[in-house]
């Protein structure tokens, strides 16, 4: 453990060249002191001028704590991220996007927390779209989880059973992160442009099964940039059936008995989506009526996907 170092910030990053220096100077400009956390960018295979950008930015500023910048050749988030906490030298392990902006006392309030939370195992923060150019009509707050919104809760709570950190704000400390044996690399995230997600699910459960507590504190938050390109019919089809292909690995490799139960919820989420979907409908809020039906389809999609 180097000394002073509390915190190692891990991003990996996959063709984020034109967001990723704003996730950088978003860490750079905190309200704690500089040797009490460092960052590590791992690079997973960009095709773009992001390791140019990336380059650039940390030779501009020589007083970061920029610990290691990595190229982790094998695809998908699991393996970029397991690479990153590997290398890292804090005891607590904050995971946060490329395309993602961190408050100015967001490193400042983690530390505190866990501090102030001693039985914490884990920890995740709201999330806030920042949509490009702006929120489309036909979204809504059940379809808006796909491109990251999440807020729990309006006070710091415990999460449920069945609930846990999204990816793009979690926190862990490093020896729980070890003692789970990272995140499940069979639930890589994105691999060109195939989606097999659920990773920050399975990782979570595995950890509150050994009997940690995981957190959820609305003060530490992020924005998530939504760009246009990730509003399509095609990004929002990748994200929902990657979700659903990630239940099926998920459960399988518990039993067939739980892949079925999964299947049976999942039909029974699609009939809420129409219920719901015809309440936006009533409510005078058209665009909003299939676009959560579609949701709960292609992740019914994912999930019988073999």
């Amino acid at each position: 453990m180097i000394e002073g170092i509390k915190i190692s910030v891990v991003i990996c990053t996959y063709n984020r060249a034109a967001y990723i220096q704003d996730a950088m100077e978003s860490l750079y400009h905190q309200t704690i002191a500089k040797d009490q956390y460092e960052i590590i960018i791992v690079n997973n295979n960009s095709s773009d001028n992001t390791i140019e950008v990336c380059e650039a930015w940390i030779a501009k500023h020589k007083d970061a704590q920029y610990a290691f910048f990595y190229n982790e050749g094998r695809q998908g988030a699991s393996y970029a991220r397991n690479t990153g906490a590997a290398l890292a030298n804090g005891n607590l392990l904050c995971f946060m996007d490329d395309d993602a902006i961190a408050e100015s006392d967001y490193l400042e309030r983690i530390i505190l927390f866990f501090e102030e939370h001693p039985d914490a195992g884990g920890l995740g923060g709201r999330i806030i779209p920042k949509y490009i150019p702006e929120e489309p009509k036909w979204m809504s707050y059940y379809v808006s989880s796909m491109v990251g919104n999440f807020d729990y809760s309006e006070t710091v709570a415990v999460f449920s059973a069945n609930k846990y950190p999204l990816e793009s704000n979690m926190i862990i400390r490093k020896i729980d992160f070890e003692a789970v044996n990272g995140f499940n690399v069979d639930l890589p995230g994105v691999v060109g442009t195939l989606r097999i997600g659920g990773e920050g699910k399975d990782f979570f459960f595995k950890l509150k099964a050994l009997g940690r507590v995981v957190y959820y504190d609305p003060a530490i938050r992020v924005q998530h940039v939504v760009e246009t390109s990730k509003l399509t019919k095609e990004y929002m089809y990748r994200v929902a059936s990657g979700m659903g292909r990630g239940e099926r690995v998920r459960t399988l490799k518990i039993s067939n008995t739980a892949y079925l139960k999964k299947i049976i919820e999942y039909i029974i989420k699609l009939g809420a989506a129409v219920i719901l979907g015809f309440k936006y409908l009533l409510q005078g809020h058209p665009a909003q009526f299939w676009p959560i039906i579609q949701f709960r389809i292609d992740t019914l999609k994912g999930l019988l996907d073999s």
